[in-house]
């Protein structure tokens, strides 16, 4: 299974992103509104609010994209939110280009999990469990949970335990479904709620 899991990865991993140029100066002037939810550097203080400083900038660009779509079709297509939504309704390529690069720009802060979980976090992260078909999520996110950037994978480490949680549960019930392939819809179908837990406040602080 984790050879099967590396093996996707590989092959995600030659696609190439294509997105517009940004400028980091120019994202920073257009990130005020982004502020009261996600914080001036991207480093949110709010626990369902996920941490953007510091995220693959394609990535960036990829969930904006899907927002905006989804704002323009109702929600049937893209990355359905209803705040998320309303603020990237009026973006356009380029805002979302600067600030997606003013956001990847940034460094995240440093978040910390709890003593009693790191063992069986550690175990589900870099092993799965070939017994309940689970991929391990070290194959697409890294040994350090910085992901791919040219595939695609995000930066999942030190990320807020609590939103980690909540698009787990959503992946797994089908709210959120834009990941590549479905693949994350298929993984997180697998996950109790309590590998979903262990999961959440492993990777909260993994660096």
């Amino acid at each position: 299974m984790k050879k099967l899991g590396l093996l996707v990865c590989l092959i995600l991993s030659t696609t190439s992103v294509a997105f517009a140029k940004g400028d980091a100066e120019a994202g920073k002037a257009k990130s005020l509104t982004c502020s009261a939810c996600h914080g001036g550097d991207g480093n949110s203080l709010i626990p369902m609010n996920p941490k953007i400083a510091g995220q693959h900038e394609g990535y960036l660009v990829k969930q904006l994209t899907e927002f905006r779509l989804a704002s323009r079709t109702g929600g049937k297509e893209g990355r359905n939110n209803a705040v998320m939504n309303g603020m990237s309704a009026g973006l356009s390529d380029q805002d979302i280009a600067d600030l997606a690069a003013y956001f990847s720009s940034q460094d995240q802060k440093a978040g910390e999990a709890p003593e009693d979980i790191i063992e069986a976090g550690q175990a589900l992260y870099r092993g799965g469990n070939a017994e309940r078909g689970i991929t391990s999520c070290i194959s697409c996110h890294g040994p350090n949970g910085k992901g791919m950037g040219l595939a695609g994978f995000p930066v999942i480490s030190g990320q807020h335990a609590e939103y980690t949680s909540s698009q787990l549960k959503m992946f797994r019930n089908g709210t959120r479904a834009n990941s590549h392939n479905g693949m994350m819809a298929d993984i997180a179908a697998k996950l109790t709620d309590d590998d979903i837990d262990v999961l959440s406040k492993y990777l909260s602080g993994l660096y």
